[in-house]
């Protein structure tokens, strides 16, 4: 596994090697003892999946809090995304900064997400779909969001959004006393 540094501190890119032959190919996700030399010191408890159809929707900006605070791992096994994070860390000097990355079945790369980091991404192309490995179980009491479209993150979407859940779009823009969370 290869880690990439984005611009935002603790989060990664992560390229892994595929060995192929006539029969296709084989590639390593997950390998702990390869993630432990970012700092990963917790296990993998949930893996989920999501499918979505139209090219331009829009999943997210989603994030736990602690005592639920998670690291995620994001990998599009299908399909073409655009796949972003945003740091609400609250004394990190990119508060608020965000920070995007087309990942698909052709590039094969993941997003590493850190703990206080919102993650949310735009499909590219039709019936695109993500495995995410999550350090911590899904929490309704500890969950929050962040407006897609909220013009204090200026998010550069590469689509018009043509799909959002009601949920995901009534998220409220941030205002003064949005103080990010303490990781």
């Amino acid at each position: 596994m290869n880690f990439m540094d984005t611009e935002l501190e603790g989060a990664f890119i992560i390229e892994h090697a595929k060995v192929e032959d006539n029969r296709g190919y084989f590639s390593r996700l997950i390998c702990t003892k390869e993630l432990k030399k970012i700092g990963l010191a917790e296990n993998f408890v949930q893996i989920n999946q999501s499918h979505t159809i139209q090219p331009g929707s829009v999943r997210g900006m989603h994030f736990q809090v602690p005592p639920a605070a998670e690291i995620k791992i994001v990998k599009c096994v299908k399909g073409s995304v655009f796949d972003v994070i945003v740091d609400i860390r609250r004394k990190s000097p990119t508060f608020l900064c965000w920070f995007g990355r087309n990942l698909s079945e052709v590039n094969m790369k993941m997003m590493y997400v850190p703990k206080g980091f919102a993650h949310g991404f735009q499909t590219l192309t039709k019936n695109s779909e993500l495995i995410y490995f999550h350090s911590e179980y899904h929490s309704p009491d500890h969950e929050g969001a962040l407006a897609y479209n909220d013009p204090k993150l200026s998010i550069n979407w590469p689509l018009a959004v043509t799909d959002i859940s009601e949920r995901d779009a009534s998220h409220p823009f941030l205002d003064e006393t949005f103080e990010g969370v303490d990781i």
